[in-house]
C-alpha cells in the first residue's frame, strides 16, 4: 500500500467534510456524527459530479446534480439504494491524514 498525506488530523473535527484533489481524483474526507473519519471518492457515481458542491448534515452526503444520497459512515447509497460511494482505504500516523489510492481506478 502506498499512503498519500492529505492534511493534519487535528485539523478535522466531527461533523466535517473536506474535498481533496489526489493524482487526479477528487476525494472527500469525512467525519460523521458519531462515527469515525472516512475517505470516499468525491464524484458522484451516477453522472461524475463533484460532490464537494452537495450537502452533508453529519449523517449524509447528496450529490446536488439529481439529489443521490449516501450514508456518510459506510458510502452506501439510500437514494437509490443499489449504489455506493468507493472507500479508500486511511490511516492517521505522525498526526497526519493519509489516504492510499493504490488499486482504485480513478473517480
Amino acid at each position: 500500500m502506498s499512503y498519500t498525506s492529505l492534511c493534519k488530523h487535528r485539523n478535522l473535527g466531527e461533523g466535517d467534510m473536506v474535498p481533496f484533489t489526489v493524482e487526479g481524483r477528487e476525494i472527500l474526507l469525512v467525519w460523521p456524527d458519531g462515527g469515525e473519519l472516512k475517505a470516499f471518492q468525491g464524484t458522484c457515481p451516477h453522472h461524475n459530479a463533484r460532490l464537494k458542491y452537495g450537502g452533508f448534515n453529519g449523517r449524509t452526503i447528496t450529490c446536488t446534480f439529481h439529489n443521490w444520497v449516501f450514508d456518510a459512515r459506510t458510502g452506501q447509497g439510500l437514494i437509490p439504494p443499489r449504489c455506493a460511494l468507493e472507500e479508500y482505504p486511511l490511516r492517521v500516523e505522525d498526526g497526519m491524514v493519509q489516504v492510499d489510492l493504490s488499486g482504485c481506478s480513478p473517480s
